[in-house]
């Protein structure tokens, strides 16, 4: 009922009250602590949500364990068993409350270590939208329809261009932090791109879990052909293992971002720019993208040696993947069909 249409109105409802001996004014009293009781869960909610992101920062021993299980192609031979791992740092480069930003960064060599720029993680709490995979080398925005309580992952490769994104929502049940999204296309991991070209992209989900000793990233993964009437070739569970360790080089990555940090983040507002300006875009090449994330981070490594400055190199990378990139991007079928041809599309 509307109090405030007429004084008629008004006059009832405050006989309605006295009738009632106070009860509206207790219903009243109790909506409102309801009210604040369920903003303080929501906010203890979101608050233990940041604290589960963050907690995937540190120095860690990383395992990465992919193994094919169920074929749904004629005549499809299980592949082997893929093992591998190393040391790997992530570092929290933006956190504004409801947006974080995690780098990853191995350390390899022998006797001599190096440091090469991994993949990155971004955090968005309650999205509008969300950029997405769309199969050959091509991405879109979608809209969130309800993103309430959720947070929406995009993980990006090592020049920082889009690998792929969702959205799920946290659940601390049982004492386990663990994001839980739907699946989602994926692009081919480089395991695969670059031995493989019997299909084109994952349909995975990608469960991220809080360890005792760290976390990981968990894989339910479907390879899938996408040329003509989308199918799926085989099945794929992973295990990816961060378990906290410092006994290694941790110098080596936190020195390499210090020198390169500047430059990185002129690339990141780059690709910001071209996922804001265009609904719609890809690669003008199909596959593994070699071509356009080796001279960039050939540009990172010049900037790391004091041989070009930060603004130098990048003025030379955004030349790069303004000519690997286009909003023109067909059909996923003629897409796919260019990286089984070798030919740029």
């Amino acid at each position: 009922m509307n109090f405030h249409n007429d004084g008629t109105r008004i006059a009832i409802a405050a006989l309605a009250i006295l009738a009632l001996g106070g009860c509206a004014t207790a219903q009243t009293g109790q909506s409102t602590s309801d009210q604040a009781e369920r903003g303080q869960s929501q906010s203890a909610k979101f608050e233990a949500d940041r604290k589960a992101i963050l907690a995937m920062a540190g120095n860690y021993k990383v395992k990465f364990d992919f193994i094919e299980t169920v074929p749904f192609a004629a005549d499809y031979e299980i592949k082997d068993r893929k093992h591998s791992g190393g040391h790997e740092i992530v570092r929290v480069i933006e956190d504004s409350g409801t947006f974080i930003s995690l780098q990853h960064i191995l350390v390899v060599g022998g006797e001599k270590k190096f440091p090469v720029k991994h993949w990155r993680q971004d955090w968005q709490y309650e999205p509008e939208s969300v950029l997405v995979f769309i199969g050959g080398n091509a991405w879109e925005r979608r809209p969130v329809k309800n993103g309430k309580g959720k947070w929406s992952q995009t993980v990006y490769q090592v020049d920082d261009a889009p690998r792929y994104g969702a959205i799920g929502t946290w659940s601390h049940d049982y004492g386990v932090s663990a994001w839980n999204p739907p699946a989602e296309l994926r692009p081919l991991p480089r395991r695969d791109a670059t031995t493989r070209d019997d299909y084109h992209a994952v349909n995975a989900v990608n469960r991220h879990a809080i360890t005792p000793d760290g976390w990981v990233h968990e894989q339910d993964n479907t390879k899938v052909i996408l040329s003509g009437e989308p199918r799926a070739l085989v099945r794929e569970i992973a295990i990816n293992t961060y378990d906290h360790f410092d006994d290694f080089d941790i110098a080596v990555g936190d020195d390499y971002w210090a020198a390169t940090e500047e430059f990185w983040a002129g690339i990141r507002d780059e690709w910001t720019k071209i996922e804001t300006e265009n609904p719609v875009f890809g690669l003008t090449i199909q596959g593994e993208p070699e071509a356009l994330y080796m001279p960039i981070l050939e540009l990172a490594e010049a900037v790391e040696k004091d041989e070009k400055s930060a603004d130098a190199a990048l003025e030379e990378a955004k030349a790069v993947i303004a000519e690997y990139t286009t909003t023109d991007i067909g059909n996923v079928t003629e897409r796919v069909a260019a990286k089984v041809s070798g030919d740029a599309y």
